[in-house]
């Protein structure tokens, strides 16, 4: 599987570490790729574990020998469409958008078009390959119905020195979420770990028995007695974080179908991705963001008793 164009990562799996899933382990010492990248190429035959073909499965043992063999750029198949973007800023390494609720980040089952990837191929000329065909740019997502804050690579360099970032967790990532009910705490963190749901697949859970760590710092913003506004600083990214772990607390994100249940003042899961910030892969100058609320929020809000009218800066080039 070799080519000119590719590059191996060969890794030894270090002393006194407790056996631990092969894809697992890459998504950890390989931080570039996301973990599901990872388990198709090893379904794809780019890793091997101690010289054979590994499955994503395998545990890896202290001494053992992994070696990732970085595929050539695959031909990007998806078709630029002109879907409208709100741009927060853009340069020759990267583009920030603010993402609208109910746009896929990119395509997969059931979802081949209409996604941000497609517009965003519509939008610039060049972006980068290290997600695959299918994810061409894509650093970090967002679930379909949250909007907000989103960075896109627009080449490897970019791609890999932000994945660095997003691993080692020095991005500063805050979100708004309107809950359901009064928060006791005027503030907290929590400090649940989080794992898929044993019973409901399509769920995580802060119970499951085999939870990753995870950290939410939370403020309560604004209360009515129906509601609360409350923002959240993720110190880690695990799926669904915010959602569980408010859940969790007792106040789960209004309108998500998913831990809670619809409501008509509440179309989607009421969930903005407000401010991101980052070293600029080049410069490593500060970068900070924010996305305006949308329409459907302060709608949503209003609804539940709530004004909360933020002064947007889009962009604070220190810090």
């Amino acid at each position: 599987m070799r080519s000119e164009r590719s590059t191996a990562i060969r890794l030894i799996v270090p002393k006194q570490i407790a056996p631990l899933r092969l894809d697992r382990f890459l998504a950890i010492e390989v931080p570039t790729y996301s973990r599901s990248r990872i388990q198709q190429l090893i379904r794809d035959k780019f890793v091997t574990l101690n010289g054979a073909r590994a499955r994503p499965r395998d545990l890896v043992r202290t001494g053992d020998k992994i070696e990732l063999i970085e595929p050539p750029l695959e031909k990007i198949d998806t078709l630029p469409e002109q879907i409208p973007l709100e741009i927060l800023f853009e340069d020759n390494d990267l583009i920030v958008v603010n993402k609208p609720a109910g746009l896929v980040v990119h395509p997969g089952a059931g979802h081949r078009e209409h996604t941000l990837v497609n517009a965003l191929l519509n939008h610039c000329s060049t972006l980068s390959g290290i997600g695959g065909k299918e994810r061409p740019g894509i650093v970090h997502r967002l679930d379909k119905e949250t909007s907000g804050c989103l960075v896109v690579a627009k080449n490897d360099a970019a791609h890999h020195r932000l994945s660095k970032q997003f691993a080692d967790r020095t991005v500063e990532k805050i979100y708004l979420a309107l809950v359901a009910g009064r928060l006791r705490e005027a503030a907290g963190v929590i400090e649940e770990k989080i794992g898929r749901h044993p019973v409901h697949r399509q769920r995580m859970s802060a119970s499951a028995p085999r939870g990753r760590a995870a950290k939410t710092e939370y403020r309560v913003v604004r209360l009515s007695d129906r509601a609360s506004l409350v923002e959240c600083r993720l110190h880690t990214g695990r799926t669904h974080q915010i959602r569980v772990h408010l859940h969790h607390l007792g106040h789960p994100v209004l309108g998500d179908k998913v831990y809670t249940y619809a409501a008509k003042d509440f179309p989607r899961q009421m969930l903005h991705a407000w401010k991101l910030g980052f070293r600029h892969p080049r410069t490593e100058e500060w970068k900070s963001f924010e996305a305006p609320l949308p329409d459907d929020f302060n709608q949503a809000m209003a609804a539940s008793g709530l004004e909360f009218r933020p002064q947007a800066t889009r962009e604070n080039l220190t810090r």
